[in-house]
């Protein structure tokens, strides 16, 4: 599949098939996330691959008005470490790195004909106490992965002109 198809196709999937995932595609899209571009390819992130039911059930409660995630065959947990790390402007860079990540993975989704959605609401402190992750480090967010079971139609866009600006500021 080209880029740009991949682009067109990817679609935030609520309803999954109750079908697993091989384990070499999803390899191959954990592969697309080892493979983003990080500041000082300093690689701040770790994934939780979370397949057993009762787990995926547990997180899916913990994820504030998103039970439907327990029916994805796979939740990815991005866990951003390295997290004092700062860029030359000062901003953190672990979390950005990490949505460049979760982003690829997204699409690399796409083109293994799996869906993908990103969950920002949860409950932080008792998802990091679950999943046992040590305090040093940032729970950014949830990934459910799986064989689509819909097929949700595009969201409008803004226009172009509504989101670029030629050389300055200009509203």
């Amino acid at each position: 599949m080209e880029l740009y198809d991949i682009l067109i196709k990817r679609r935030s999937i609520r309803a999954y098939k109750n079908e697993p995932i091989p384990e070499e595609k999803l390899l191959k899209i954990l592969e697309a996330a080892r493979l983003a571009q990080s500041a000082t390819n300093r690689q701040p992130w770790r994934f939780i691959i979370i397949q057993d039911a009762a787990n995926r059930k547990k997180i899916a409660e913990l994820c504030t008005g998103n039970k439907w995630a327990a029916d994805a065959p796979v939740i990815l947990a991005g866990v951003a470490v390295d997290t004092n790390y700062r860029m030359g402007n000062g901003r953190p860079a672990s979390d950005i790195d990490l949505s460049i990540a979760l982003t690829q993975i997204s699409l690399a989704a796409v083109d293994q004909s799996l869906g993908t959605c990103w969950i920002g609401s949860f409950k932080y402190d008792e998802a990091m106490h679950y999943l046992k992750i040590p305090k040093d480090n940032l729970l950014v967010g949830f990934m459910t992965l799986g064989y689509p079971d819909e097929s949700p139609t595009a969201k409008s866009r803004k226009p172009m002109e509504e989101i670029i600006f030629h050389e300055f500021w200009d509203e």
